[in-house]
């Protein structure tokens, strides 16, 4: 396996970056008992944009950058996160991905970040990349409710080969500034996870860029939840060059790999996870896309392009009518 460059060195030295400007991220960093790096973004924290968009980049391993805008969508004005990476495959689901659940106690937390390129969770996603990673410091994204016992962070550690102090945890709950920042910024990373689902070897994707709307706050998580998956789902939109000899066969994945391609299609999330009895397995897996897909073929120079950005469904997730 490839192991250059090292998501979490480049991780780390973000991470150094959001220590010494905490103040100005408005993060709190303190140190658990066994010596680990906690950055807090959001549970106490003020957090904000700027913090949101760091995070996002050390989600994927200082390997994408992510700015900060104002777009419109139909005759609604939102701010917007646009993340771009030259790296897409590692970046996006060699760090980016949040593909590490983690349960304490009732209390379950989901991992994302370069630390994942230590552990390999999940293994197969870096056996298709072609890539791990080692480093003598390791980085993670827990999207928690509450702080990590030592236990869990031990267990962390251990899997990802470092000791407890080369160990940073950044800290955001969904329902904060930071939190909703930086689930949207994960526009790229849910459209290039799509195309592979359907087939494509996500080696073959060159250069990856995109934009979301960054919704409302909102202090409830399962609301804060619903909008960030509608703004993916209804105002994401994705652009990637992709060098594939097969056109057709690309042709035939790009028109399948939007979320208008799902039979739940139309509703705002919350709705939809409600008719599923609030369980995420019983939603259509093929909702999880983004709204809308550019594809320019890099053998003909063509623009592939499937699905649109619903600002109707976008008004109604956040409690506006049309």
């Amino acid at each position: 396996m490839n192991t250059f460059p090292s998501v979490n060195q480049m991780a780390w030295d973000l991470v150094k970056q959001l220590i010494a400007e905490k103040q100005f991220y408005r993060v709190n960093v303190e140190q658990t008992h066994n010596g680990a790096t906690v950055i807090d973004a959001g549970l106490t924290a003020v957090g904000g944009f700027e913090a949101g968009c760091i995070i996002t980049e050390i989600c994927m391993g200082g390997l994408g950058r992510a700015t900060l805008s104002l777009k419109q969508y139909g005759d609604l004005h939102l701010p917007s996160i646009t993340v771009y990476t030259d790296n897409p495959a590692v970046a996006t689901l060699g760090a980016q991905f949040a593909g590490w659940r983690m349960k304490e106690g009732d209390s379950i937390a989901i991992g994302s970040g370069p630390g994942r390129a230590i552990a390999l969770k999940p293994k197969e996603i870096y056996q298709e990349i072609n890539y791990k990673d080692e480093a003598d410091h390791a980085v993670l994204v827990l999207e928690t409710n509450r702080p990590p016992s030592n236990e869990l962070v031990n267990r962390i550690a251990d899997a990802c080969h470092v000791k407890p102090e080369n160990l940073a945890l950044i800290l955001v709950p969904t329902a904060c500034p930071a939190g909703l920042t930086q689930v949207t910024g994960r526009v790229v990373e849910t459209g290039i996870h799509k195309l592979r689902t359907l087939g494509l070897n996500p080696n073959v994707i060159r250069n990856a860029c995109g934009y979301a709307p960054i919704p409302p706050l909102t202090e409830n998580f399962e609301t804060a939840m619903a909008r960030t998956n509608d703004a993916i789902l209804y105002g994401g939109v994705v652009y990637c060059t992709v060098d594939l000899e097969d056109e057709e066969t690309l042709r035939a994945i790009v028109e399948k790999a939007t979320s208008k391609a799902s039979r739940d299609y139309g509703k705002p999330f919350i709705q939809i996870f409600e008719e599923a009895g609030r369980d995420f397995y019983r939603v259509d897996h093929n909702l999880f896309a983004p709204a809308k897909l550019l594809v320019n073929s890099l053998r003909t120079g063509r623009l592939l392009t499937a699905g649109e950005v619903n600002a109707h469904v976008l008004k109604a997730s956040i409690g506006l009518h049309a």
